[in-house]
């Protein structure tokens, strides 16, 4: 198991370009193919939601036209019920006798039929009821009702509150389908005294024969009063429910005026049409399934297998096409990670495809290019190399030359000619040295008379209250270093080190440590505490700070002839003394040199 796991992980990154390139052609293949189906989707349903609506404006119309002749019908039999001198006497009337009773009803029913004439072809009826116990019904099979349990309806109770105004009502009946009654209170010109109350029933049934030609199974209407109950609806189960979001929506979005919008109510999402129609003081709203009509525009299984077709057919192309491109670079990956570092010479195989074999010829171009570049990089480097070093030569002789000469001038004003000429002496002996071949490296034995030349100068000048000692171990005497490489360590301990001190001693020390050669001056005068201010100079690890126009170009002239593991470093205390340390490679001298060859 776990050698499958390696081996599939091996082949994973050795195929990584190719696995990227593939998932993100996929992927994009996937999200075009997703937004283009969103896009036809919305765009498909919109358009279809715009010319639908646009004809169920024009039907809704149409609608609330039939809705408005009821109303019409319904105002007008009220009213001339409200105008009639006889109904109003009758039903005024608190008693009389069996005689005028039954011409009291014949007036009354004559003029009830008369004005029923008026809502008859609405297939409605008319009924008019007095506060005592007269009731007068034109049909009294369209709903059998006592006067007392129409007198106890919750309408009634509704047109005596608000005796000025129709109201309409759902009443809903057992076995029977539900009836939606148009009423009004008959009051008093001169007072608000309720004389009687005249109804205008109509099966619920009646009123869908307005708009039930014009809708179906995704396209809803429904009839909504004031108060969000559903008087009428071509969907039974909405009948008689109250509806106060779509309500809501509709005095926010049409303020009682025409418009359609969107609603969302019962979990589902709807565009509306509303129509005020003021004798019902009610809402003729139609309502348009979204999702019912998505579903009809289009096919979505279909469409699903479609953009599945096309994801599975565009992948394997891109499968083909990109394994095809990536195999040749990666072949060529290989070849670049299997170079050996700074080995320019070995030359990539120009195979595979066209753009394969193009990259490889221009790589074996720039290897080419580079190889050259390099030997004229190396060959300016060392050219620049030994004019650093003849420039870092000649800052260090002026600087101990003008020492020098001024503690010889010294003696001379005092009349030291002895003094002066041996100082003279040691100083051609230094200048001889520095000034030839300024690569020439020289064997210890010889660097240490150097060192006493100098060091015999300045006690020329200072006198013997700074001593120097020597220590250097036998076996170091033959191995080379460059020359004057200590010189200007002495000289700062000879100037610097002992200012507040009068004496001290300087030791020189040169021994062999881990395969390098250890060069040491210690000096126990006044030290210094090392910061940044006194040393800008910060060299990591073993290698100090340290500052002055000699030490600074002794460091780098060491880096510059045997690189960076090698330089200075210093060590230093207030009031402890200075340790400064040269390490050098171990070169040996040249006359062993050729005896080994």
């Amino acid at each position: 198991m776990s050698e499958l796991k390696e081996t599939l992980q091996g082949w994973i990154e050795r195929n990584s370009l190719f696995l990227k390139v593939f998932l993100v052609t996929l992927v994009s293949v996937i999200l075009v193919a997703a937004a283009i189906s969103y896009s036809t989707i919305r765009l498909s349903t919109t358009y279809f939601l715009d010319s639908f609506s646009l004809t169920n404006s024009r039907i809704t119309s149409e609608v609330k036209h039939r809705f408005e002749n009821f109303t019409t019908a319904v105002v007008t039999a009220v009213r001339e019920v409200e105008n009639s001198g006889t109904i109003k006497r009758v039903l005024s009337m608190e008693e009389m006798d069996s005689l005028l009773m039954a011409g009291a009803y014949f007036d009354v029913a004559t003029e009830v039929e008369r004005i029923y004439s008026h809502i008859q072809p609405e297939n409605a009826n008319l009924m008019v009821a007095g506060v005592g116990s007269q009731l007068y019904n034109m049909n009294y099979s369209y709903w059998p009702i006592t006067h007392e349990a129409l007198l106890d309806l919750e309408i009634t109770e509704t047109l005596s509150a608000e005796p000025d105004k129709i109201h309409y009502k759902i009443i809903n009946r057992d076995n029977n389908a539900p009836l939606v009654v148009a009423g009004k209170a008959l009051t008093e010109r001169l007072g608000d005294a309720i004389y009687g109350f005249v109804y205008i029933p109509i099966r619920e049934q009646e009123l869908k024969r307005f708009y039930q030609g014009y809708t179906t199974a995704e396209n809803s209407v429904l009839l909504l009063d004031q108060s969000g109950q559903v008087i009428s609806s071509s969907n039974e189960r909405w009948l008689g429910e109250a509806q106060p979001a779509l309500l809501a929506e509709i005095n926010q979005g049409l303020s009682g005026e025409t418009g359609n919008a969107s609603v969302t109510f019962e979990r589902n999402n709807y565009i509306y049409i509303a129509e005020y129609i003021p004798g019902f003081n009610m809402y003729l709203v139609n309502v348009i399934d979204q999702q019912a009509i998505s579903d009809h525009v289009i096919n979505t299984d279909t469409l699903f297998w479609i953009i599945l077709a096309i994801i599975g057919l565009s992948s394997g192309m891109s499968w083909l096409i990109t394994r095809r491109i990536t195999r040749s670079l990666t072949r060529l990956v290989r070849q670049i990670s299997k170079l050996n570092r700074h080995n320019f010479s070995k030359r990539l195989k120009e195979e595979g495809g066209y753009e394969s074999r193009e990259i490889a010829r221009a790589f074996n171009y720039t290897l080419d290019e580079l190889d050259h570049y390099v030997k004229v990089v190396v060959d300016s480097q060392k050219r620049q190399r030994d004019a650093e070093l003849r420039a870092l030569q000649h800052q260090i002789n002026p600087h101990f030359l003008y020492n020098t000469l001024a503690t010889v001038k010294f003696m001379v004003a005092k009349g030291e000619g002895e003094r002066a000429i041996d100082t003279i002496h040691a100083l051609i002996s230094l200048l001889q040295s520095s000034l030839t071949d300024v690569g020439e490296t020289v064997p210890v034995k010889q660097e240490l008379e150097h060192m006493k030349y100098y060091v015999r100068i300045n006690q020329a000048r200072y006198g013997d209250r700074i001593k120097v000692n020597y220590f250097v171990a036998p076996d170091c005497y033959d191995y080379r270093l460059p020359k004057l490489v200590l010189q200007p360590f002495i000289e700062n301990a000879f100037f610097h080190g002992f200012n507040e001190k009068k004496t001290g001693f300087i030791q020189i020390l040169i021994h062999q440590e881990n395969e390098q050669l250890i060069c040491e001056v210690i000096d126990d005068g006044d030290g210094m505490t090392i910061t940044k201010e006194h040393f800008p100079y910060v060299v990591k690890q073993k290698r100090q700070m340290f500052s002055g126009i000699g030490m600074r170009n002794v460091h780098e002239r060491i880096q510059l002839l045997y690189g960076d593991p090698y330089g200075v470093s210093v060590e230093s205390e207030k009031g402890a003394g200075t340790k400064v340390t040269v390490t050098l490679p171990l070169v040996k001298a040249i006359r062993e040199e050729e005896t080994e060859e």
